[in-house]
């Protein structure tokens, strides 16, 4: 059984253990793991120094032999050792690189040594890769190695991708998709090499949206094409028809309940707005959250009965127990008037 961490929780575990630990960062392709370690060494006023393990060859860490007088010295490279002051060593791809290179590792990650060369006091060292079954270039890691490194496995979550993706002006229409549809924001890794969906993905689909806009070319079949470019199919045929039919006035759960009012006009936005509200309710994001108990169970009785009648039985559907608990037993006992007749 593995055990993860989100990306906020991987990146206080870095800062707290890189300088004397050497980590190892897993995860499905897209999760972030370069920005966390780039923002945990920026953070501790650190230079991240990286070397990516597919493309280097032994020598680029052990350092090439040299006589000097009658001995041969391994002179290391100068991006490991630097001048002497300590940063953060970002070894990427580790798990994709060759044995031999992997092998080069060893008294890094261990001994946090390059040959005869000990690491400045305070360096981190933290490794970064896929795992065996996203399908990614990944060769076995030996034992040795393993047993040389903290193993971190990062996995996805939606709450912080999506504070994150709002500080780094990522497109609110995809934000709103992603709040709609939360399994879009990470795919699974299909069996053949096409396009599919990763947080990295969305954010790199929203900078491509906004370079065409800048550039006049924008039209919905320009739109599709860029979107079944960067995310999996059926996310890209889900997230054009709802910017055809208005997603960008789609509005988080909680907006709905204080103020009714926003309800999708349309039925393809109300069936996402179903989706999301359900999948809030089902995470515990609709409670009062600091407002007046009995004032929010009056938002959420008059948001059910505003909601048209086909909508409501879909929201109701096997979460009864959870409205219930939020007070909304009025507008259960109005659902149960209308399928009974009573």
């Amino acid at each position: 059984m593995s055990v993860t961490v989100t990306p906020s929780q991987a990146r206080d575990l870095v800062r707290a253990l890189a300088a004397r630990e050497s980590v190892l960062l897993l995860s499905p392709p897209g999760v972030g793991k370069s920005d966390l370690v780039r923002q945990a060494a920026a953070e501790a006023g650190l230079e991240v120094r990286s070397l990516l393990g597919t493309q280097i060859a032994p020598e680029d860490v052990s350092g090439v032999p040299r006589i000097v007088g009658e001995r041969c010295v391994f002179c290391p490279p100068r991006a490991l050792l630097g001048d002497g002051r300590p940063c953060c060593l970002f070894l990427d791809e580790l798990p994709a690189s060759p044995p031999d290179v992997q092998k080069a590792f060893y008294s890094l990650l261990l001994e946090r040594r390059v040959g005869e060369f000990a690491l400045p006091p305070g360096t981190w060292v933290v490794a970064a890769g896929n795992r065996s079954e996203d399908r990614a270039v990944v060769r076995t890691l030996s034992s040795a190695l393993v047993n040389r490194v903290f193993v971190v496995t990062v996995r996805v979550d939606r709450a912080e991708w999506l504070a994150w993706a709002e500080g780094h002006g990522v497109r609110g229409e995809i934000r709103r998709f992603i709040v709609a549809v939360p399994a879009a924001l990470q795919r699974p890794v299909p069996a053949d090499p096409v396009p599919y969906s990763t947080p990295r993905s969305w954010a790199l689909l929203s900078r491509d949206l906004d370079l065409a806009e800048a550039a006049g070319r924008a039209t919905a079949e320009e739109r599709r094409a860029l979107a079944f470019g960067r995310v999996s199919p059926v996310d890209a045929a889900l997230f054009c028809a709802l910017s055809e039919e208005g997603i960008g006035d789609l509005r988080p759960p909680r907006e709905y309940i204080d103020d009714p009012s926003r309800l999708p006009a349309t039925d393809t936005g109300m069936w996402f707005l179903v989706s999301g509200v359900r999948t809030a309710l089902a995470a515990g994001e609709l409670g009062p959250a600091g407002a007046d108990p009995e004032e929010h169970r009056a938002k959420v009785n008059r948001f059910l009965l505003a909601v048209p009648e086909e909508f409501r039985f879909a929201l109701l559907l096997d979460r009864v127990a959870a409205w219930s608990a939020l007070g909304a037993d009025d507008a259960l006992f109005a659902a149960l008037a209308e399928v009974t007749g009573l």
